[in-house]
């Protein structure tokens, strides 16, 4: 497998290189706690030397219910990812739900998302690949909850017929199984990085209970929080080459995914768990 490097951010996601930590918010609530979520784990990941991607999505469009909190949205969430990336100097990830999204997206974001649920979209895949092939950065593109990990080549292939020499990563983030429902199949992560791209772990959304958060009667996506650092352990000692992981302050109180969100005063030891098993991995 081919190693990625992220020439504006001297970043290196694959075999030999140390663990990418993709890490922040689920969705931006306000720039107060982006910058202080982003703060923390930028000096946590840079005392444990492993690069750093801040996260955050500035509108979650496939909720379960109408009610259910978005994000400030395209023109503002792209403006306070902007002055998070400004003022922490960390490069940015965030998804794209629409064909105009790719464009602006990719100008602000260095990894730019392909969401899960829209990872056969053929248009939205093509617009993805060329705009962040055109701005330099990654595709980081979602496995979906329905798709078999070798059938991954065909997301790879839209992206690379669209857009030659894209860079192009995979992320696992769990089957669905049977109703309200994720699996993780360790052994698809090996299978995908066959693929000859590297590979990440949503370990945040891998916990996800779809629609069964039982304080909303199945209005909302639960969670068993509990379960995200043996996700991400083990799928880091299967061969993931980086980790994708939502953080809160008060995770009980996030306006989305509170059940699968992580406290941030965890951070620094989970992080240092997982260098740990990646290193052994490597050696």
């Amino acid at each position: 497998m081919t190693a990625l490097t992220l020439k504006s951010r001297n970043i290196s996601l694959g075999e030999g290189h140390p663990l990418l930590v993709i890490a922040g918010l689920n969705v931006l609530e306000n720039l107060d706690l982006a910058l202080t979520v982003g703060r923390e784990l930028k000096a946590i990941t840079s005392d444990l030397g492993l690069p750093y991607v801040f996260k955050a999505s500035f509108d979650k469009a496939n909720r379960s219910s109408i009610k259910s909190y978005r994000g400030p949205g395209l023109k503002d969430g792209l403006a306070m990812l902007a002055e998070v990336k400004r003022q922490l100097d960390v490069p940015i990830c965030t998804d794209l739900h629409e064909i105009d999204q790719a464009e602006p997206v990719a100008a602000v974001a260095e990894l730019v998302q392909l969401p899960a649920f829209l990872i056969r979209q053929t248009d939205l895949v093509v617009a993805a690949a060329r705009a962040t092939a055109k701005h330099g950065g990654w595709l980081h593109a979602k496995k979906a909850q329905f798709l078999a990990p070798w059938d991954c080549k065909n997301i790879i292939d839209k992206a690379r017929e669209a857009a030659p020499g894209v860079d192009i990563v995979l992320c696992e983030r769990g089957s669905s199984f049977g109703y309200n429902n994720l699996v993780v199949d360790m052994l698809g992560i090996g299978e995908m990085k066959k693929l000859g791209v590297p590979v990440t772990i949503d370990a945040t959304h891998a916990v996800q209970l779809p629609g069964a958060d039982p304080r909303t009667n199945g209005g909302s996506t639960g969670g068993r929080r509990e379960g995200v650092s043996v996700i991400a352990k083990s799928a880091i000692a299967a061969g993931a080459d980086g980790v994708f992981l939502e953080f809160h302050t008060d995770p009980d109180k996030a306006l989305c995914d509170g059940p699968s969100c992580l406290p941030l005063s965890g951070a620094r030891s989970l992080l240092t768990t997982l260098k740990a098993v990646h290193q052994a991995v490597q050696a």
